[in-house]
């Protein structure tokens, strides 16, 4: 870990070594306009629709990633302080850097930035993500106990494929061989979700989605947005609800039997599920419309249902699918102290922007950018010189994602069983095209045929 502390040792490195570049007033603009303006538009905590589809039109990713291709040729490979009034902000550029700032998270790399304290606390003030010293190794070991990411699948998989099956054979497109819209499919989604985290008792509560959706709304205006207490205490308590009931072979029937300690705050840990299950549903519709539009995989997917093989196709079409859109665009760090970088000294308290979509569709470095590849992830890892991070990596990451990849393969092993897809048009997908950058998920719509007994 390259630390720089405060004894006269390193106060002389710090001299010698110097600070990292720093961006021109008029590149650190550029960048807001084509970076962080167009992020923040379309939504980080809640989508928004109308942006969403306006940015599909524009492609905003792709020039946010030739704006950090611009930087990268201007600066170097970083980090890259920008000229902000107020707040030290760097950009990430090297892949190396990402896998070092992940790994040596929380210290002295905390996710726990202004930025995500800001928007989060909106509905989970103590979630993991926002905790530091003892409250997070506690909440991050509750997290991990609950969501089982270590194992090779949850203990209550089997269960968790029975609820997506009942689901998926009740969507009234299904039976009938109609149109898949994404109000259809998120509906069903949030019944498994529910299911999946409370039992059958949580199916029809939509009044729980609807209060999260809202504070989540809030959370897309971090710093503006009054904080709404009381509907936030109505969201744990309406958790805690479930809590108590504890419906066995669910995550609350899990969450039952794990200890849990006056820092450990169960009912804060569930909405960051809740929210992260959201995302996991966009990349769940996505990666059925490359599904629809690479039928040779699909034919693949499709002779594997059932098989031995069925789990690495389609893991390896929902891993592609969140590296050609992922569903974080931000991975936020804030340094706790200055640190070493080949291109000087970066200072405490600097707010560390990964721009996810720059790693994973920099057509400059990756052959592949630009174009659907499964392959990269047959055999469960990424490329070691390349930084996927789709689910983050170190010792924040994702500690649900072998939960949202098994829910998200055991539903489309369900659907495709049960039908065929033809994406309609009206999506900047195309068949035999470059991959788009932007895809909104708002606007996918599938044909579904079913499939002869």
């Amino acid at each position: 870990m390259h630390v720089i502390t405060t004894d006269l040792t390193s106060a002389e490195t710090f001299s010698s070594a110097g600070v990292v570049p720093r961006a021109t007033a008029l590149d650190t603009a550029r960048t807001g306009l084509d970076v962080f303006l167009p992020t923040l538009a379309k939504g980080v905590i809640v989508r928004r629709r109308a942006i969403l589809r306006l940015a599909e039109w524009l492609q905003f990713d792709r020039r946010a990633i030739r704006r950090m291709q611009d930087l990268r040729a201007r600066y170097g490979t970083g980090p890259l302080l920008l000229s902000i009034p107020g707040r030290s902000v760097a950009l990430i550029f090297d892949p190396a850097h990402v896998h070092r700032i992940l790994a040596e998270t929380p210290q002295p790399f905390t996710p726990a930035s202004k930025e995500k304290i800001a928007a989060l606390s909106h509905f989970e003030p103590q979630g993991v993500l926002l905790s530091k010293g003892s409250e997070r190794a506690d909440r991050r070991r509750y997290n991990e106990e609950v969501l089982e990411p270590h194992a090779p699948l949850h203990h209550l998989s089997d269960t968790f494929a029975q609820v997506v099956d009942s689901e998926i054979a009740q969507l009234h497109s299904v039976r009938s061989g109609g149109v898949l819209s994404w109000q259809a499919f998120s509906q069903a989604w949030f019944r498994i979700v529910r299911r999946v985290i409370f039992g059958d008792a949580a199916r029809e509560d939509k009044e729980l989605i609807r209060i999260m959706f809202e504070l989540r709304k809030a959370g897309n205006w971090p710093f503006l947005a009054p904080r709404r207490t009381r509907k936030r205490e109505r969201l744990h308590e309406r958790i805690l609800e479930y809590l108590r009931r504890a419906e066995p072979k669910s995550l609350a029937g899990a969450m039952a039997h794990i200890p849990a300690g006056p820092e450990t705050a169960p009912e804060q840990q569930v909405p960051q599920w809740l929210f992260a299950f959201d995302a996991a549903g966009m990349a769940t519709f996505r990666t059925l419309a490359l599904l629809a539009t690479h039928r040779e995989y699909a034919k693949e997917v499709r002779r594997a249902l059932g098989g031995a093989g069925e789990k690495r196709y389609l893991k390896a079409a929902v891993l592609e699918s969140v590296r050609l859109w992922p569903t974080t665009p931000l991975l936020l760090r804030e340094s706790t102290a200055a640190t070493e970088w080949e291109g000087g000294v970066l200072p405490a308290d600097t707010a560390i922007v990964i721009f996810t979509p720059f790693f994973h569709r920099d057509n400059e470095r990756l052959p592949y950018a630009d174009r659907f590849a499964p392959e990269l992830w047959q055999n469960g890892e990424p490329p070691q010189n390349a930084a996927f991070v789709p689910f983050s990596e170190g010792a924040a990451a994702c500690p649900g994602r072998e939960l949202v990849l098994m829910l998200s393969s055991a539903l489309i092993s369900s659907l495709l069983s049960h039908a065929r897809l033809r994406l309609l048009p009206g999506s900047a997908l195309k068949p035999g095209q470059p991959i788009p950058a932007t895809l909104s998920h708002f606007h996918l719509r599938f044909e579904l045929r079913r499939l002869r007994p």
